[in-house]
């Protein structure tokens, strides 16, 4: 089953978002920072759109046996150029229902589901376990990034 860490992070770690944000608007958000880098807001916008695309990798690996999931790209997914039309709340609302969604499926696993793996194009061949670690893992590099960007963005 999931670590006591990976339910914590689950649970919390998208919170922190409200966090990075507080007391920058829109425009400051969608500001680059870094020529040629996603803004702070586009980085929240990836993590709204990705968390339906993992939702589905692990409703299809429960569904089908050793399913291969290419690379996601964001640039590549018609869902993250819909959450970039979004204002930053609605973005914040959507990975709240979106990380709803993945807990209830998650927790709703037996051990033998969560032993289930699918192939990663890059990772190889990955438990439902160690899925989740590397959506979480993924998730707290962008947590960082948006921390590093809305920093950047205080100091100006």
């Amino acid at each position: 089953m999931f670590s006591n860490s990976q339910l914590q992070r689950l649970l919390h770690q998208h919170e922190t978002i409200h966090e990075l944000v507080a007391g920058l608007t829109e425009t400051q958000l969608r500001t680059p920072v870094n020529p040629g880098k996603w803004s702070a807001y586009e980085n929240i916008a990836h993590l709204a759109a990705y968390q339906p695309a993992f939702l589905q990798r692990m409703q299809r690996l429960q569904q089908e046996h050793e399913p291969l999931f290419e690379r996601y790209v964001a640039d590549n997914d018609p869902a993250f150029a819909e959450a970039v039309q979004l204002h930053t709340g609605q973005l914040l609302e959507k990975l709240r229902t979106g990380r709803k969604q993945i807990i209830s499926l998650l927790l709703s696993l037996d051990d033998a589901g969560t032993w289930r793996s699918a192939i990663h194009a890059r990772y190889g061949k990955l438990s439902v376990i160690q899925w989740v670690e590397f959506f979480l893992l993924h998730e707290a590099h962008h947590l960082f990034t948006i921390f590093m960007l809305t920093s950047d963005l205080r100091k100006t």
